[in-house]
């Protein structure tokens, strides 16, 4: 089982950046598809963005396309989500996850972090 752990999390004005990173330690995640979540106050948690564990493909919420990116470095075992033009409703605790079956692309999420506080001013 891989151990995730997030952080670059924060108190940023609307309008700013942030850069979230996740470290996985305990074996590779470099065949493992990947993903951001979130949750909000009062909240479901939503997906933000996955990537495939090759990552020739992408995927973002609607509410964060043109907004965020995920990427993702197998040689560093890391998982990246930047994050540009923050907005008051991006407001959440940020967790990372990967998939529970190297090469799939549609198999649960099983492991995740602790997650990272994002928090947007107005």
């Amino acid at each position: 089982q891989v151990q995730l752990e997030e952080s670059g999390g924060g108190l940023v004005q609307a309008g700013g950046s942030l850069s979230l990173s996740c470290v996985a330690s305990g074996r590779t995640i470099g065949n493992y598809g990947m993903g951001w979540f979130r949750q909000a106050p009062g909240k479901d948690r939503e997906s933000v963005a996955t990537i495939t564990w090759s990552g020739g493909s992408k995927s973002y919420t609607d509410s964060v396309k043109g907004r965020f990116t995920i990427s993702r470095d197998n040689a560093k075992n890391a998982l990246y989500l930047q994050m540009n033009n923050l907005k008051p409703e991006d407001t959440a605790v940020y967790f990372c996850a990967a998939r529970s079956r190297p090469g799939s692309n549609s198999a649960e999420y099983r492991d995740w972090g602790r997650g990272t506080q994002v928090t947007v001013s107005s």
